[in-house]
């Protein structure tokens, strides 16, 4: 099964270099050209991982990210921000403090990116499994309570 995951940039040949880049059958590859645009996308899907650039019109990867951390719903997913700044420590633990898990820089090489990329989406894929599991002992616990429910009331129904 394929694993989502959300490319913001507002420029299109960064976006066009990124999904070059992740071009994988595990991975389906889902495009936004701004902050506002990968929050609606968020609203109907849940990726295993965002990248984000940093520098964007409107809303910035910042400000978007803080969106994202902010929602019950999609504060769990990652967030690699790609910038082509040279970051001081001030913007870098900015951006840790609004939710990015890492950071790539412009212009990026592509094994490291794609090990990156790796490591989250397993880590995503691990944890999908780990609550679906988690869904089918619960379910099976109950089943075998409302058998024996169903035993007791067979039994005390032959005693009357």
């Amino acid at each position: 099964h394929q694993t989502d995951i959300l490319l913001v940039d507002d420029r299109k040949e960064n976006l066009l270099t990124l999904e070059a880049a992740l071009a994988s059958p595990r991975y389906r590859l889902f495009k936004a050209s701004s902050g506002d645009e990968a929050l609606r996308y968020l609203l109907d899907h849940e990726p295993a991982l965002i990248l984000m650039d940093v520098q964007m019109p409107g809303l910035d990867g910042y400000e978007t990210a803080n969106l994202i951390k902010n929602s019950h719903r999609t504060r769990e997913i990652p967030i690699i921000f790609v910038t082509a700044l040279n970051l001081d420590e001030h913007y870098v633990h900015r951006a840790y403090d609004h939710g990015a898990v890492d950071y790539v820089y412009k212009p990026f090489d592509v094994h490291i990116l794609r090990s990156k990329v790796s490591v989250f989406v397993d880590l995503a894929e691990k944890s999908r499994r780990l609550v679906s599991a988690e869904v089918a002992l619960r379910e099976a616990e109950a089943k075998e309570r409302e058998r024996k429910i169903a035993q007791l009331e067979l039994t005390s129904m032959r005693h009357e």
